[in-house]
């Protein structure tokens, strides 16, 4: 394993991490809150768009060379 797959693997692994105590924090904050189901599934769009323009970006590229 070369030191840049290496590092593409941590990026994707930290990054995967990261984000699933994002998850986990938000779920929280919305469970203790009264927030009202259409501003709950608002922010879970959100929270599911981002990651996806991530790899969206990342693989435009590779498509494109």
């Amino acid at each position: 394993m070369s030191i840049e797959q290496f590092e593409s693997l941590g990026l994707w692994l930290g990054l995967g991490i990261l984000y699933l105590f994002i998850v986990m924090a938000i779920r929280d904050v919305l469970k203790k809150s009264n927030a009202p189901k259409f501003g709950q599934f608002f922010v879970w769009l959100v929270l599911f768009l981002s990651p996806a323009v991530f790899i969206i970006k990342s693989l435009v590229p590779f498509f494109l060379e």
